[in-house]
């Protein structure tokens, strides 16, 4: 876990990309408010999630607006959004 992500905080999703070596997790703090973080995976760092960013410090009211600023900022979150919604079941 990052330092970034207070120990407080609960991760309510985690979005990983299609090489499963770069994440997104929402989170809600204890206050009610709601951010992001976006990390990487990586060999060299023993398979650990480490932050690449710095999006946890901002807060949002809703999990959708955490949720639509991610997307925003992160180029490929859109994309595995798509593929996760054709993945899940029922489709």
């Amino acid at each position: 876990m990052s330092t970034r992500i207070d120990k407080s905080w609960l991760v309510l999703e985690s979005i990983e990309n299609a090489e499963h070596d770069r994440c997104v997790d929402l989170f809600r703090r204890p206050g009610g408010s709601f951010g992001f973080e976006v990390f990487r995976r990586d060999v060299e760092d023993a398979g650990l999630w480490t932050a690449i960013a710095y999006h946890s410090g901002a807060a949002y009211g809703s999990r959708e607006a955490a949720l639509a600023a991610a997307v925003a900022a992160v180029s490929w979150l859109a994309e595995a959004l798509t593929v996760r919604q054709g993945n899940e079941p029922g489709r």
